[in-house]
């Protein structure tokens, strides 16, 4: 639809969108005489949100001139063309989904504001790639502006977003009235609802399998699960999950659940529901949690079963601490866990994708100060930090529709989990740090000890079962794979499409996205090495992972007939999902 020209416009919102153009040629033109256009943060002047910040003593951000001189010419030459087609109006919107709707098609001064806007982005992405300097200081400096970026898309503002203007003139204002409504809800809450929350309830609609606490001590509870076969594997399967989220991720609904997915293929299967732990735990460390939690769980697994060996199953942090774990078991020589299963799980902290921007030095160096001895790292900072890390969908997708167009987003399980933080002990958290992603200490012999005990984690001899995500943001598939260069044993590799949950959580009656296997067992130096010599199978991985599961099962038993054990301490204390997982950080 041919559009009015933009002289046709009112004289106060031409000369807004006029100002605005000219604000960004003239910072333009600067570029040539400013030392740096970056703050101490590593992002554009005005953008103080201290994400990725650069470290004190960081050399100066410089620019390739040349790259910048051609910038410049190339926007002058963008911002002429975007001029002479608004008097025209012919201006076209940007292939962006935050301005697809037809609302911003047919408003002229909503229309321009997003050409110009995707302009500007693109000239300051542009700028971020002309940085001079090492490759972490050019991260920073290019997820500061990508932040920025996200913050002032037009979208996010009543008085450029398109659609939600016409939603208020169309509800005579009711839209604006219940987007404060939801405001105020979410600065009570203290997030932005990413799902409506008030249809969920763990243990009501998520969380639901079937089972009962059959230990618990001041770190987790541990749930078994009731049988749905008439006969399980004789080697029980105990879930590491991350304790940096609650356990239901792998329990949502039955029909994504993989907890729920082992039961039904035979495994007589159990789970660590992690504390969200409060003043009273601010002093855990590493230590606590891998020997007072893993090596606890892995203990009272064997002794409820009455097996001298189980299977075990770390995800993400979960994964790391699984590990942990089976290193110190193989410094003892124990061989309690019989097979591993490691799902999106770090163990060589060298590449960390998107996440390294944030550590170095200082930063590990405050939070040791802060809380190295005592204290609690917010989950609901944890939280933030996450979704921060993809601004656009996980968070101003939802400032928009939350509050400018007074929507209530859809349910979603996923997003209701995503949601329900967890805190962290700050000595936990702060080890952590230091020692893997700041050090990457796992993966060298002898440089941690861990309960007592000199990690080798090349010491662990046992059949493993490794999966990476291929777009995942939070442990980088070339990271995931990186666990079968350095942990021994016999190793299986499965690379999952989409991202850190969805390609883990993909069960297989939705019969949704590929895997990837090397049916020739070859695990060569590199990702793309072992991509090249990989098949693409249609459907979830869950199914090759429970065939490989079970050569290492040991024969069929008869199912147990009640949770525990009797004549022992280990008996059922409380209903799955029990009372951990139900506090709130």
């Amino acid at each position: 639809m041919t559009q009015q020209p933009y002289w046709g416009l009112g004289s106060d919102q031409f000369q807004q969108l006029s100002q605005m153009t000219q604000q960004w040629m003239e910072r333009m033109q600067s570029m040539q005489t400013m030392a740096s256009p970056f703050n101490a943060v590593g992002a554009p002047q005005g953008f103080t949100a201290g994400l990725g910040a650069l470290p004190a003593g960081a050399p100066p951000v410089s620019f390739d001139m040349e790259k910048l001189q051609a910038i410049q010419a190339q926007y002058a030459q963008a911002a002429l063309a975007l001029w002479t087609e608004g008097a025209k109006g012919e201006v076209s919107l940007p292939k962006d989904r935050r301005f697809a709707g037809d609302a911003w098609q047919h408003n002229p001064v909503s229309t321009f504001t997003a050409a110009s806007y995707a302009l500007h982005a693109k000239t300051m992405m542009d700028m971020a790639d002309a940085v001079q300097g090492d490759e972490k200081t050019r991260a920073r400096v290019r997820f500061g502006v990508e932040q920025w970026l996200a913050a002032t898309a037009p979208s996010n503002f009543l008085a450029f977003n398109a659609e939600a203007q016409k939603k208020a003139l169309d509800t005579q204002g009711q839209s604006i009235a219940q987007g404060l409504q939801n405001m105020l809800a979410d600065m009570r809450q203290g997030h932005v609802s990413m799902t409506d929350e008030s249809l969920f309830e763990v243990g009501r609609n998520v969380a639901t399998s079937e089972g009962a606490v059959v230990f618990q001590n001041e770190l987790f509870q541990l749930i078994e699960y009731k049988p749905l076969t008439t006969q399980v594997y004789e080697r029980p399967m105990l879930f590491v999950p991350p304790c940096i989220n609650k356990y239901y991720i792998l329990d949502l609904q039955p029909d994504n659940s993989l907890i729920r997915y082992s039961v039904a293929q035979g495994h007589r299967t159990f789970v660590v529901s992690w504390r969200n732990p409060d003043a009273s735990l601010g002093g855990k460390g590493w230590d606590d949690y891998i020997g007072g939690a893993v090596l606890e769980a892995i203990e009272v697994v064997k002794a409820i079963s009455g097996k001298p060996q189980i299977n075990a199953l770390g995800f993400c942090v979960g994964g790391t601490m699984l590990v942990n774990a089976l290193a110190v078991l193989a410094a003892r020589g124990d061989d309690s866990v019989a097979s591993a299963t490691l799902l999106t799980t770090l163990v060589d902290f060298q590449d960390t994708g998107i996440l390294d921007v944030f550590i170095d030095e200082n930063f590990v160096k405050f939070r040791e100060l802060t809380m190295g001895q005592n204290g609690l790292m917010p989950g609901q900072e944890l939280a933030s930090t996450f979704s921060f890390l993809r601004p656009v969908d996980l968070v101003w997708n939802y400032v928009v529709g939350n509050y400018l167009k007074g929507e209530t987003p859809p349910p979603f399980d996923l997003l209701y989990w995503n949601s329900d933080c967890t805190n962290l002990p700050g000595p936990y958290y702060a080890w952590y740090l230091r020692n893997f992603y700041l050090e990457n200490k796992l993966v060298q012999p002898g440089a941690l000890s861990v309960c007592g005990e000199k990690l080798d984690v090349g010491k662990i001899d046992m059949p493993l079962y490794i999966y990476g995500s291929r777009e995942d943001h939070i442990v980088p598939i070339g990271a995931a794979y990186a666990s079968t260069q350095v942990l021994g044993g016999d190793k299986r590799f499965v690379m999952g499409a989409s991202g850190h949950i969805a390609g883990v959580i993909n069960p297989p009656a939705k019969n949704k996205r590929s895997h990837w296997l090397r049916e020739d067992g070859q695990l060569p130096a590199d990702i793309d090495a072992w991509i090249d010599g990989a098949d693409e199978l249609p459907g979830s991985w869950w199914t090759d992972w429970s065939q490989w599961l079970a050569q290492h099962a040991g024969k069929k038993v008869a199912a147990p007939k009640s949770y525990g054990r009797a004549r022992t301490d280990y008996r059922e204390l409380e209903p799955a999902p029990g009372s951990y997982v139900q506090a709130k950080a």
